[in-house]
């Protein structure tokens, strides 16, 4: 995995999540792994990657964020993660070229 952190990010509503997810690539040098999911029973993730310090200073700020809205049900942050991890991330869609 080209990446040294992974961090998870689970809200419950999209509104929560998105609000959270723009403070988290606003706050650190991050990026976003595939689409935010809409998981079931309002409850949404999202997976951002990074170094290690940016992706938890990330995820600080996007729980603040989303905290002030909503309810943000687990964060977590995997540093180094195992190649075999890479399986179960979502997967970039592909991006229509822009006209």
């Amino acid at each position: 995995m080209a990446k040294q952190a992974v961090a998870l990010l689970e809200t419950r509503g999209l509104a929560c999540l998105v609000v959270g997810v723009d403070a988290m690539l606003k706050s650190a040098n991050v990026e976003l792994v595939g689409p935010m999911k809409q998981i079931g029973n309002a409850l949404c993730n999202a997976v951002v990657t990074g170094d290690v310090a940016a992706v938890k200073a990330a995820l600080d700020a996007g729980v603040a964020a989303a905290s002030n809205i909503g309810e943000v049900v687990s964060a977590h942050v995997i540093a180094r993660p195992d190649e075999a991890i890479e399986g179960v991330l979502p997967k970039e869609t592909a991006r229509a070229p822009r006209k």
